[in-house]
C-alpha cells in the first residue's frame, strides 16, 4: 500500500513538473507572437507609407539612388523610432535566452568559431540608421538563426559585435537593435 501511495505521489509530482514546464512554452509562444506582430506592423507601415521597393533598374547607381531615397523616406516617417520598439524588454530577454542556450549547446563552439572567423564588424548603430554600404554585413550562422523567430524576406538578423541587428534590407535601415544579445566570450 505504501508503494501505491508513493507511486501516486510521484505521478502527481511528475504531472506538476510537466505542467510547470509547459508554462514557459506558452509564455514563449506569446512572446514570439508579439515579436512577429511588431515586425508585421513595421513592414505594413513601411510598405504603406514609404513604399515596398526602391524601384527596378539594371543600373547599380540608379538602384543605390532609389534605395537611398526609400531610406530617407523611411527615416523621415520613423523619426520617433527608438530602440525597443520591436525588441521590448520581454522579447529581448527571450532572444538572449535563445541565443545563450544555443551557444551553450552542442553547436555553440562551432557558432563561436564561425563568428570569430567572419570579418569582424565594429561600428555603432542606432535605430533608423542606414547600414553603411562600405561595411560588410557579417552573416549570422544558420544554426543560430534556426533558434530565432523566422523573419519576412525583407528583414534579416545581423550581428555587429555582440549586438543583434534587425535590418530592413530593402531600404537598408536598422529597424531595431538588441545590445548584448551574444554573451561575452567564455560565458
Amino acid at each position: 500500500m505504501l508503494w501505491v501511495k508513493m507511486s501516486a505521489c510521484s505521478l502527481i509530482m511528475l504531472v506538476g513538473i510537466r505542467l510547470s514546464l509547459a508554462v514557459p512554452s506558452t509564455q514563449n509562444d506569446h512572446i514570439v507572437k508579439d515579436f512577429k506582430a511588431r515586425v508585421a506592423r513595421y513592414l505594413d507601415f513601411r510598405k504603406n507609407e514609404a513604399g515596398s521597393a526602391p524601384g527596378r533598374t539594371d543600373s547599380p547607381d540608379k538602384l543605390a539612388h532609389n534605395q537611398q531615397g526609400l531610406a530617407i523616406e523611411v527615416q523621415s516617417l520613423r523619426s520617433d523610432a527608438k530602440q525597443g520598439d520591436i525588441f521590448t524588454p520581454e522579447i529581448s530577454d527571450y532572444f538572449r535566452r535563445q541565443i545563450t542556450s544555443i551557444l551553450r549547446g552542442p553547436e555553440g563552439a562551432k557558432i563561436r568559431i564561425s563568428l570569430q572567423n567572419a570579418e569582424p564588424v565594429r561600428l555603432t548603430l542606432r535605430v533608423n540608421d542606414v547600414y553603411p554600404q562600405e561595411i560588410p554585413l557579417q552573416s549570422t550562422p544558420p544554426s543560430l538563426l534556426s533558434n530565432l523567430p523566422e523573419l519576412p524576406k525583407e528583414l534579416e538578423y545581423r550581428i555587429v559585435g555582440r549586438t543583434l541587428v534587425l535590418l530592413d534590407i530593402v531600404p537598408n535601415i536598422v529597424v531595431d537593435l538588441l545590445p548584448n544579445a551574444l554573451p561575452e566570450s567564455g560565458k
